[in-house]
């Protein structure tokens, strides 16, 4: 730019020149061909400008395409009609319903207090459960709160989940699965009791039957006994302490495992392995109780692995995904029988001959106790696995 300037000058200045020159010299000719020659120098100053083509104006940015009408229609569609009631809060007094559902359960015959539902989603800080009092009752819900920011605008999603219907059928089937199991074991007890008692009643009548009615009465105290036991138990696992949480090193509590368990799987001809992802993993658990629960599911392993030649056993601790600590149970035995799987966790239930059917139970409430849960996994490898996840 400096250059193209400096010759602009230049070629003003020599064009002046000429035509001051030609003006006073008249009808001199060496004063006409002193201007001609400095009016030529000026038009070769001059001559790589007039050459160079003027910069086109900046192209003018396209207009943004516009929306798309139909996709706008289908998703507002979608959005009314979400399973669950959904609003945005704009700000600390303006709720938006986003959905049909959200609609219906403001209505009259859904919540009694529509202003109460409303403070309780514009107070809430938290995601949680809910206790909405409606017109069929106290129901539970779950609540979803998502803050975002839009167009630089604050705003708060707000998701309000039913639960009522399958909490309820979740515990319908629970009841009636434990009332089977209870029933079963308790009628095993009551029948031969019943008719020893019968028996007992007919040798009464009879002078030289001393020897038998004895016999019958110690049977009549042996299954009362059971009975007895079985109730005692089912106490015991209905009944459990509270923990008390403290933080619990991993590797000092897996190498007490390990020492306590691997000789015995190592006299069987197999192996125990206790392996941490990290040596620093740290648990904030109740020890006894966490011991007490992956023992248990060490003694299913050792009795699933009876008939196995090697039998092998992996008990592994590991950060998993949003930083849960997960502690896995796996063995090498048959695994649980398919379509038993939910069915394991109930007391008393036991799919092996002999088993009394409360180790998965006592483990599961334990956990649950912890803050923790517990599943059963099949693994690719075979055998049976149990996680669990705090």
């Amino acid at each position: 730019m400096a250059s193209e300037a400096l010759r602009l000058a230049a070629a003003a200045l020599l064009w002046a020149l000429a035509g001051a020159l030609a003006q006073a010299a008249g009808h001199s000719a060496r004063s006409g061909l002193a201007a001609a020659a400095l009016a030529l120098a000026g038009l070769a100053a001059a001559w790589p400008l007039a050459r160079r083509r003027p910069a086109p104006p900046p192209a003018a940015e396209p207009p943004p395409p516009p929306p798309d009408r139909r996709l706008l229609t289908l998703l507002q569609a979608q959005l009314e009609h979400l399973p669950v009631a959904a609003w945005v809060q704009l700000d600390e007094t303006t709720l938006q319903p986003l959905s049909n559902r959200a609609r219906r359960l403001a209505a009259p015959g859904a919540v009694r207090d529509k202003e109460a539902l409303y403070r309780l989603l514009r107070t809430a800080t938290a995601s949680g459960p809910l206790l909405l009092d409606t017109e069929r009752g106290g129901e539970r819900w779950q609540l979803q709160r998502q803050p975002l920011s839009l167009d630089g605008q604050a705003q708060v999603l707000l998701a309000l989940v039913p639960l009522e219907n399958e909490l309820e059928s979740e515990s319908l089937l629970a009841w009636q699965q434990l009332v089977q199991v209870l029933t079963h074991e308790i009628m095993n007890s009551l029948t031969p009791i019943k008719s020893l008692s019968q028996t007992a009643l007919m040798l009464l009548d009879e002078p030289d039957a001393g020897e038998e009615l004895r016999t019958a009465l110690d049977a009549i105290a042996h299954r009362a006994d059971g009975l007895s036991r079985f109730v005692h138990t089912y106490r015991r696992v209905s009944q459990w302490p509270a923990p008390i949480m403290a933080p619990v090193d991993l590797r000092d509590f897996f190498l007490r495992l390990q020492q306590a368990v691997a000789p015995a799987w190592a006299a069987r001809g197999g192996e125990a392995s206790f392996e941490l992802a990290s040596p620093s993993l740290r648990l904030q658990a109740d020890e006894g109780q966490l011991e007490q629960a992956l023992l248990a599911l060490l003694q299913n392993a050792e009795q699933a692995t009876a008939g196995q030649a090697a039998p092998r056993l992996w008990v592994q601790a590991r950060q998993g995904r949003g930083g849960r600590l997960q502690i896995s149970v796996r063995d090498n035995g048959p695994g649980v029988p398919a379509g038993l799987e939910r069915k394991i966790f109930l007391p008393f239930f036991c799919a092996r001959e002999g088993g009394q059917g409360i180790g998965l139970t006592v483990v599961r409430q334990l956990v649950h106790g912890m803050g923790g849960r517990v599943r059963h996994v099949r693994p690719l490898e075979g055998g049976a696995a149990f996680v669990l996840s705090f």
